[in-house]
C-alpha cells in the first residue's frame, strides 16, 4: 500500500504533455472571456449567459485540475520550485479575468427578470441558484478594472502573506530533546501516553514560534487590512457579514449557534476539570495533557490496520462509504506521513475531474489520527455526493463543508463506543470523542473570538506578535473558563494555524461548531430512522452546492435559526461529559 498519494491521473508532472496542452487551451479561454464585456448589449441575454458560462465552465475545469496538481504538489513540499511557481502562474491567469467576471455579475445584477431567463433555457436552469447568488452579490461589486486590480493585488499580497505563513510553519524546526524535528512530528506528540513526552513538545513547540513568530505575525496584520480595506471598499459591512454572505448563511443562525454554545461551555469546562483530576491533579488541565490519551485507548495502529478499522465500522452504515474507503486506500488518495517541508495538520481536496479525491494527514497511528481520517474521507464522500452537478457547481458554502466529516467522526465513535462494556476501553473511546467535541466546541470559540478581536483592534494599528499572543491568551481564557490552567495556554495558536491566512476565507473557524453540532442532529435522525434516513442524507449533501444553508437543513426539518435546535445537539454532547464524568469515578 502507497504511503504517499498518487497525483499522476492528473499528471505526471510538469513536464506532461497534456499539462502544457491544458495551460494553452486555459491561455485561450481567458483570452476569450475577457472579450465577453464587449458583446454585452449585441446579445440576447439567454444567449449571453450560455456563452459567458459555458466559458466560465472551460476555466473552471481545467483551471481546477491544474491548480489542485500545483497545490497539492506544493503541499507535500513547500519547497518544490516548480509547483510553486506553476501556481503563481495559473493565479495570474485566473486574476486575468477578474474584470470579465465583475462586468458579468454586474450584468446579471441588472437582469429584472433572471429568473424568467433561466426558466427559458434548460442549461441556464441548472445555474438557477448560482445566477441568483450572483444578482445578490452584485450589489457589492466594484468597477470592472477595480475589481481587477484588487485580484491581482492579492497575488503579492493575501496570497503572498498566505503563502509565507505556510512556509515557515512547514520549514521551522524544532528541538526537541535535542534532535531537530518539523513542527508536525513534535505537534503530534502531543498524544503520546508518555506526560514527560507530551509536556516536552509542548515546551519544544512554544520556543520554535519565536524562530518566526515575527514574519508570520507581518503576514496576518497585512492579510486582515487588506480584508477590511476590502469590505471598506464594497460598502459590504465587516469581514463577518461578508463571510456570512459568502456562506450563504444567515447571521440569525449563526447567533443562535453561538448562543447555544456559550450556555454549554462550562459543560465542557467540567469535562477538561474530570481529565486533570483522573490524571492526577486539582484545577484546569494543562495545556499539554489536552490530547493525553486515557482509558485503554492508548494502541496504535499501522496505516493498512486503520484501513481495516474504518472500513468495518462504515460497512454497516453506508456501504458505498467503505467502498469509497477502500479505494481510497488502495488507488492511493492518501499523503500519510510527516516529514520536513510538508504542511501541518489534515485536509481532503475533492477532484470532481477524475471522480476522486486526495487526503493529507500527518498520521503518527494514534486512535485520533483514524479519527481524523474519517473526517477527511468524509468530505472526500461529500465530493461523491457532488460530483454530477454541472461544473459551476461543485463548490458548497464554508459551513456545510464541514457537515459529511464531523457526521463521520460521529459514526465511528459512537460505533466503537457501542462495541464495549468495558469501562476502561469505553472511557478512552469517550475521552477522544470529548478531545474533539471541545476543540469544536471551546477552541474553536476562542478562535472565532481572536479573529474578531483582530479585525476590530487592526483597524487602529499593528499588531506586534506579544499583542496577538495576549489577544490569544484572553480568547482562550474565554473559550476555555477554568477547564484550562491559564499559566498553560498556547499563545502562538495563531501562529500555526493556516485558517487564520486567507484573503477570500475568513472565520473559518465557526463552521467546524456548525459542522460538530448539524452533524450530531442528522446522526440523531439517522439513529430514530435508520437506513431510510441515508437517501435524505445523501440528497442532503447533493443540495449544498445549490442552496442556503438554511434550505439544506430544511431537507431534514431543521430550523437553524431556533436555538432550541442547537440546544438539542448540544444535549447530546452534554450526556457524553455526564457519562464519562461516572467512568472517571469508578
Amino acid at each position: 500500500m502507497n504511503k504517499e498519494w498518487d497525483l499522476t491521473p492528473l499528471y505526471t508532472g510538469f513536464d506532461d504533455p497534456h499539462y502544457a496542452e491544458d495551460l494553452e487551451t486555459l491561455r485561450a479561454t481567458v483570452e476569450e472571456i475577457r472579450e465577453l464585456p464587449a458583446l454585452q448589449g449585441t446579445m440576447e441575454p439567454a444567449a449571453y449567459l450560455v456563452k459567458a458560462l459555458t466559458l466560465e465552465e472551460k476555466i473552471s475545469v481545467l483551471g481546477d485540475r491544474m491548480a489542485c496538481y500545483a497545490s497539492l504538489r506544493s503541499s507535500t513540499n513547500t519547497q518544490d520550485v516548480e509547483a510553486v511557481s506553476a501556481l503563481s502562474k495559473l493565479q495570474q491567469l485566473f486574476s486575468d479575468c477578474s474584470a470579465a467576471q465583475a462586468s458579468l455579475q454586474s450584468y446579471v445584477g441588472k437582469l429584472e427578470d433572471l429568473d424568467t431567463i433561466t426558466a427559458s433555457d434548460p442549461f441556464l436552469g441548472q445555474y438557477a441558484f448560482d445566477l441568483r447568488m450572483r444578482k445578490e452579490d452584485a450589489k457589492y461589486t466594484l468597477d470592472d478594472k477595480v475589481e481587477e486590480v484588487l485580484a491581482k493585488m492579492d497575488l503579492s499580497g493575501g496570497t503572498g502573506w498566505s503563502n509565507l505563513q505556510e512556509y515557515l510553519t512547514s520549514t521551522v524546526t524544532a528541538s526537541y530533546r535535542g534532535e531537530d524535528v518539523n513542527l508536525s512530528t513534535v505537534r503530534n506528540l502531543a498524544y503520546d501516553k508518555d506526560p514527560q513526552v507530551r509536556k516536552d513538545a509542548y515546551d519544544a513547540e512554544i520556543a520554535c514560534y519565536d524562530k518566526i513568530k515575527d514574519g508570520v505575525c507581518f503576514a496576518l496584520n497585512n492579510l486582515k487590512m487588506q480584508v477590511n480595506t476590502e469590505c471598506d471598499l464594497r460598502k459590504g459591512g465587516s469581514p463577518l457579514e461578508m463571510t456570512l454572505r459568502h456562506s450563504r448563511m444567515e447571521k440569525r443562525t449563526l447567533d443562535a449557534m453561538i448562543a447555544a454554545i456559550e450556555e454549554y461551555l462550562p459543560v465542557f469546562w467540567k469535562y477538561l476539570k474530570a481529565k486533570a483530576k483522573a490524571l492526577g491533579y486539582e484545577g484546569g488541565l494543562k495545556w499539554w495533557d489536552l490530547f493525553a490519551p486515557m482509558g485503554e485507548n492508548t494502541a496504535t495502529y499501522t496505516v493498512e490496520e486503520a484501513k481495516d478499522y474504518l472500513i468495518s465500522h462504515f460497512e454497516g452504515f453506508a456501504p458505498d462509504m467503505a467502498d469509497m474507503i477502500r479505494r481510497a486506500f488502495d488507488e492511493a488518495w492518501i499523503d500519510f506521513y510527516p516529514h520536513a517541508g510538508k504542511v501541518g495538520g489534515a485536509f481532503c481536496q475533492n477532484l470532481a475531474c477524475i471522480k476522486q479525491s486526495r487526503v493529507l494527514t500527518n498520521f503518527d497511528g494514534s486512535f485520533g489520527d483514524i479519527v481524523t481520517l474519517a473526517h477527511e474521507l468524509g468530505h472526500a464522500y461529500h465530493g461523491l455526493q457532488i460530483e454530477t452537478h454541472a461544473p459551476l457547481n461543485l463548490n458548497y458554502s464554508m459551513p456545510v463543508a464541514e457537515t459529511a466529516s464531523t457526521f463521520n467522526e460521529t459514526v465511528i465513535m459512537n460505533a466503537a463506543l457501542s462495541e464495549t462494556d468495558d469501562p476502561k476501553v469505553k472511557m478512552g473511546l469517550l475521552e477522544s470523542q470529548l478531545q474533539d467535541t471541545t476543540q469544536i466546541m471551546c477552541d474553536i470559540m476562542s478562535r472565532y473570538w481572536f479573529e474578531t478581536a483582530v479585525f476590530e483592534k487592526g483597524r487602529e494599528g499593528f499588531l506586534f506578535s506579544d499583542e496577538l499572543c495576549k489577544l490569544m491568551h484572553e480568547a482562550q481564557v474565554r473559550g476555555y473558563g477554568d477547564g484550562i490552567d491559564p499559566e498553560t495556554l498556547h499563545p502562538y495558536m495563531w501562529v500555526c494555524k493556516g485558517h487564520y491566512y486567507s484573503s477570500g476565507l475568513s472565520f473559518y473557524n465557526f463552521p467546524y461548531a456548525f459542522g460538530g453540532l448539524f452533524a450530531a442532529g442528522l446522526y440523531a435522525q439517522y439513529l430514530r430512522e435508520g437506513e431510510a434516513f441515508l437517501p435524505k442524507y445523501r440528497a442532503l449533501l447533493h443540495a449544498t452546492t445549490v442552496s442556503t444553508v438554511e434550505d439544506v437543513a430544511k431537507m431534514a426539518d431543521i430550523d437553524l435559526g431556533d436555538i432550541n435546535f442547537w440546544r438539542s445537539s448540544l444535549e447530546i454532547f452534554k450526556d457524553r461529559v455526564e457519562e464519562f464524568l461516572r467512568l472517571v469515578e469508578v
